[in-house]
């Protein structure tokens, strides 16, 4: 249990969790916690905000502990150290930022504890992810990663809970008044709308009329005065969506568009609809909706939608299993008991395992069978949980990944009986994949980001530490003349510049060549094998493709050209950051000397 004994005392800038206020209501960051206490099978996860008053709990799943556990962070940041993100501590009993005495007492911490920091885009501090398990237990590095992503879903979702509220205070600033009031209702209201597709009549409520500063008296009912209040560039498609519905080709009515309102202006709307009455050949008769103002939050729907879109797939119910699983001293194990989820879960029903699991053994993916047996045995020898992740086989899903967890029990007559649940974790590790790509790949260039070309090079560098390479040449490579390029023909086209040029990249690299956007027009390549006399091979052929496949727009033919610096990685390196440094500065050379050549570093 994550709780303390009566005669010892935990505190976290002296305050209890059990005395604070509850936290501040954020789904995401809710979602954040339930996700990371799952996927890494621990006692409790929660999130916390720190900031001039103090530290206060923002979210949190599992059992809470007496208190809120110490910001390891912040202090790092007021004595100007470099901010590690995450802190993992097998064994909290061993380290003495959790060996503290509060008022004479000694502090307990449930004995694991890790945590990463919750950065802002923007660089301030707001709080940290923390787990926390009675075991010890270690994580290697792509637990850690996940726990990074996972913290930096959350400090988006504070980030923008931070915006929302802003806004919210700068509303309450204005004058009072009716026209608060009007802007109030109108500005979050949702209005509802009612359409006659036989007669062609719609009629709104009173609120989808404030949304537009009408009156309730105000505006007609008639289907033709609806489309022309819609802006011209959106009428097409709104119309075109509405009839495809009207047809059955789509299960519900969804579009954002602009509207004009009252005063001539446009806002952005989101109508949602469905027809809730067909005549006997299918046509509609009668289609009901919402409409919300989305106006405020235009700007950053992109970005927030596909936020929205992961959280729900991680949030979203799935079919589970609930089961119980007896396996006899001498004989062959059964479920019990099995609920219907097992259909969706194995395909099966429950009757089918009644008498023998044979069935389910033969469905798991022949790759995790040793597993899948070895885990049963261990978990009955000992008593202790069974987990497992594993892959199976389905006549109509395919192959699909399960998540089972059970809690084992030593019957009278010597039997195991194990109580559990079996989830689909596909999903999951769909989603696991793509945050991992999100987090090494530039979304522009599809090149390795910064960050993960860095890694790649570090691993080159031990390589050759180890002497199990002959060397590597290292390449920086910068467009010229790419703001003029913005400038004159905007930043559509520069963002074409650099993913064009990133395709010439991957075609003269070579299998094993890393190559990577380090930069807004730079780019980098590290070649394993080979000294400088390759780079530069490989430099002319860069630029002679540059020059030779011009960038097409419309009748116009740009060529790209790029300046180049060379250099080596060397043993004696710190890092690989001192090689591309050294490249760098060649880079500049290149730069000064007139552009689109390429220099070697010198001493």
């Amino acid at each position: 249990m994550l709780t303390t004994p009566d005669c010892d005392t935990v505190a976290s800038a002296g305050l209890s969790a059990g005395n604070l206020p509850p936290p501040t209501a954020n789904p995401e960051c809710d979602a954040v916690a339930r996700l990371a206490r799952a996927h890494f099978g621990v006692a409790a996860a929660l999130i916390t905000i720190s900031d001039a008053q103090g530290q206060r709990l923002q979210a949190a799943d599992g059992v809470l502990p007496n208190a809120l556990p110490p910001d390891l962070f912040s202090r790092n940041l007021e004595v100007g150290k470099a901010l590690d993100t995450v802190v993992v501590i097998p064994d909290t009993r061993d380290d003495p930022r959790l060996c503290v005495d509060r008022q004479g007492l000694a502090v307990r911490w449930p004995r694991f504890f890790a945590t990463c920091a919750l950065t802002d885009a923007d660089g301030p501090h707001l709080g940290a992810l923390c787990l926390m398990d009675d075991a010890f237990r270690t994580f290697d590095e792509g637990q850690r990663a996940f726990l990074r992503e996972l913290a930096t879903l959350a400090a988006q979702a504070l980030g923008r809970a931070r915006k929302e509220t802003a806004l919210r205070d700068r509303v309450a600033t204005l004058e009072a008044g009716q026209e608060l009031t009007t802007l109030a209702l109108t500005g979050s209201g949702t209005g509802v709308w009612d359409r006659n597709a036989v007669t062609g009549e719609i009629h709104y409520s009173p609120a989808w009329k404030a949304i537009l500063g009408y009156e309730p008296h105000e505006l007609s009912n008639r289907i033709e005065d609806a489309y022309l209040r819609l802006h011209p560039d959106d009428l097409e498609h709104v119309q075109a969506t509405m009839q495809a519905h009207f047809e059955s080709r789509t299960d519900s009515y969804a579009v954002e568009h602009r509207i004009r309102c009252k005063d001539g202006t446009y806002k952005w709307i989101c109508s949602r609809g469905k027809v809730v009455s067909r005549d006997r050949d299918g046509r509609a008769r009668r289609m009901v909706g919402t409409t919300t103002d989305i106006t405020a939050l235009r700007d950053t729907a992109a970005q927030l939608q596909q936020t929205i879109d992961l959280i729900t797939n991680l949030t979203d119910e799935v079919p589970g299993l609930v089961f119980q699983y007896r396996e006899p001293v001498n004989g062959c194990g059964f479920f019990s008991y099995a609920s219907d989820g097992i259909q969706d879960i194995y395909e099966v029903t429950p009757e089918q395992v009644a008498q023998s699991a044979g069935v389910v053994e033969a469905l798991i993916d022949p790759r995790d069978l040793a597993a899948y047996r070895q885990s049963l045995l261990e978990s009955a020898a000992n008593l202790t949980p069974w987990r497992l992740e594993y892959r199976v086989r389905l006549p109509q899903q395919g192959l699909r990944w399960r998540h089972g967890d059970a809690r084992p029990q030593r019957m009278p007559d010597g039997s195991t009986l194990w109580h559990g649940f079996i989830t689909d974790s596909t999903e999951r590790k769909r989603i696991e994949a793509e945050l991992h790509e999100l987090a090494t790949i530039d979304h522009l260039t599809q090149l390795p980001n910064r960050r993960h070309f860095m890694v790649q090079c570090e691993a080159e560098l031990v390589r050759i530490r180890r002497g199990d390479s002959r060397g590597a040449a290292v390449l920086m490579l910068d467009l010229d003349h790419f703001k003029a390029l913005n400038d004159r023909w905007g930043h559509a086209l520069g963002d074409r510049a650099l993913s064009h040029f990133a395709e010439l990249l991957r075609l003269e690299a070579r299998a094993g060549d890393i190559v990577g956007r380090v930069g807004g027009e730079e780019f980098a390549a590290v070649l394993p094998d080979s000294d400088t006399e390759a780079a530069i091979g490989f430099g002319r052929r860069v630029q002679r493709r540059a020059a030779e496949t011009p960038l097409i727009h419309g009748d116009n033919r740009i060529a790209l050209a790029v300046s180049i610096g060379i250099d080596r990685m060397r043993v004696a390196d710190a890092g690989a950051y001192q090689s591309l440094d050294r490249g760098d500065k060649a880079l500049y050379l290149a730069k000064e000397r007139g552009r689109n050549r390429i220099e070697i570093y010198r001493e």
